[in-house]
């Protein structure tokens, strides 16, 4: 079997040189795709009796594929969204491989034909003004844990970041406007490692102002409790911590799955019911495509439904004859 013909070698040069230097693709992507590989090898080489050196790239066929989908499924108990993203996972490595090597575009074609499973989209969960307000106060500003945790906190409202995107944020991003006249930013780097800028407002400023002060400007903007950067992990257990403190005044909490891109989604339906138009609520969040961002446009008017709903008049009022309104004749008699 000739070199080209084993799939060994394509893994390598799509992990280390297509995702990383031609996609320049975010680090946690290349660690799905890595992972998706790792589950998917061992298994093909299980179905077609090989080592896992040994596999070729024609031994992945669309049985072999569908076959791990339904694995990922059954036995992993995989959500539908998963087996998605493994899938999307195998298809740009078909991909990769049809465009560099003619004789497997066959083999490519046949792969990117399995279709993803239709999933019912997930309801949006945010929190109300007053459930972030309790989330906001839930820290104790009397200790340097808690003002951190504050801060952190109302970053993550103001800007909608991602765990992962305000765990990476450094002091040097940071723009910070000391003067009314100026605006002050946080540059934010997500997904794709695609940049973008989020205004802050001044009480963000005034806590980031604290927390950052001399300390040098390549640091971490948020630290735990060793000084180290505080890692996506960490900011998943704070939120869940604060949560469950908050649930004794706020119940209405306890209904929902709170995390830090409850927050996010909390952000965006609140920007849009503020009167913020769509698309800069796009640009806020760092969405690629504005259908994502219109996801919250839907929820805002089922909100609105409900509200007019409760002030439907239910019944015709008949009107009065002049005669009968009483308060009217005394009005023309008092002229």
């Amino acid at each position: 079997m000739t070199k080209a013909n084993l799939l060994g070698p394509w893994v390598r040069r799509f992990l280390l040189e297509y995702l990383v230097s031609e996609c320049n693709l975010a680090r946690n992507t290349q660690r799905s795709y890595r992972d998706t590989l790792s589950l998917l090898l061992p298994f093909v080489a299980q179905q077609v009796h090989k080592q896992v050196d040994q596999i070729s790239v024609i031994d992945v066929s669309p049985d072999v594929v569908r076959l791990f989908l339904r694995h990922l499924e059954e036995s992993r108990n995989c959500t539908v969204a998963t087996r998605n993203q493994r899938l999307a996972a195998i298809h740009s490595l078909a991909r990769f491989v049809g465009l560099r090597s003619p004789e497997h575009i066959e083999w490519c074609g046949q792969l990117r034909t399995i279709p993803p499973k239709r999933a019912p989209r997930p309801t949006i969960t945010y929190l109300e003004k007053s459930e972030m307000d309790a989330l906001l106060n839930a820290p104790d500003q009397s200790t340097d844990q808690g003002r951190r945790d504050h801060a952190l906190f109302l970053f993550l409202y103001n800007t909608g970041a991602r765990a992962d995107e305000a765990a990476q944020v450094k002091i040097v991003d940071l723009l910070l406007a000391y003067s009314s006249r100026d605006h002050s930013l946080v540059q934010v780097r997500g997904k794709g490692n695609k940049l973008r800028r989020c205004p802050l407002w001044p009480q963000t400023v005034v806590e980031l102002s604290s927390l950052i002060a001399n300390r040098p400007p390549t640091d971490h903007v948020f630290l735990n409790r060793c000084g180290q950067p505080i890692t996506r992990f960490g900011i998943h257990t704070m939120v869940e911590r604060y949560v469950q403190r908050t649930l004794a005044g706020m119940p209405s909490s306890a209904k929902k799955r709170v995390s830090p891109h409850t927050i996010r989604h909390t952000t965006a339906t609140h920007l849009l019911r503020a009167g913020v138009d769509i698309n800069t609520i796009r640009a806020w969040l760092g969405h690629v495509s504005l259908n994502t961002t219109n996801v919250y446009a839907e929820v805002d008017l089922e909100m609105k439904a409900k509200a007019l709903a409760t002030c439907e008049i239910r019944g015709a009022v008949p009107p009065k004859h002049w005669k009968e309104d009483v308060a009217l004749m005394q009005f023309l008699r008092a002229l």
